[in-house]
């Protein structure tokens, strides 16, 4: 397979690539290693990307006056804004892209499965799910675009209707 046809994949970094989570760690993903030699990867680690070091104290979404925002209680930060003007400028630059891998459960990479609490001090009682704010930027800007979390493609009907969707847009560009 030649760089053609290989399917672009942004992922986020933290898994596998690069020690940038909250805590100074990395995740694994198997399907991220196995899937190394057939398509091309473009890392991003948005947290580090706005200025948070590794390691960080943690951010959380949190629901305030019926908005979603991200919150760094230890620092009392709102980023928010510095997240999605990031992800806004990331994603704009992007020329070929056929599908993304994000870090589930992170309030920036989450997609659908981020705690989202009522006060940045309530860890232990969140009131729902939701998505976190880099994946909600990925979400509506690409709609059409198979997006998932490392940890749903561990279902075998999950990936291969990932795997199938990437595959086809590369073959498209061609």
């Amino acid at each position: 397979m030649d760089l053609k046809t290989k399917p672009i994949i942004v992922v986020s970094e933290c898994l596998g690539f690069s020690a940038c989570r909250y805590d100074g760690g990395r995740s694994e993903s198997r399907l991220v290693q196995e899937l190394s030699p057939f398509v091309e990867f473009i890392t991003v680690c948005p947290e580090v990307a706005i200025g948070l070091g590794t390691p960080r104290p943690p951010i959380w979404m949190v629901e305030q006056n019926g908005q979603q925002r991200l919150i760094q209680p230890e620092t009392d930060r709102d980023l928010t804004g510095k997240m999605e003007q990031f992800a806004e400028k990331f994603l704009n630059d992007l020329s070929l892209v056929d599908g993304f891998i994000l870090k589930s459960r992170s309030p920036s990479c989450g997609i659908n499965d981020c705690k989202l609490l009522d006060s940045p001090d309530n860890t232990e009682a969140p009131i729902g799910k939701t998505r976190g704010c880099f994946a909600a930027c990925v979400q509506d800007k690409f709609k059409d675009l198979p997006i998932e979390s490392e940890a749903s493609l561990k279902d075998d009907e999950i990936r291969q209707r990932f795997l199938q969707k990437v595959f086809a847009r590369a073959i498209e560009r061609m």
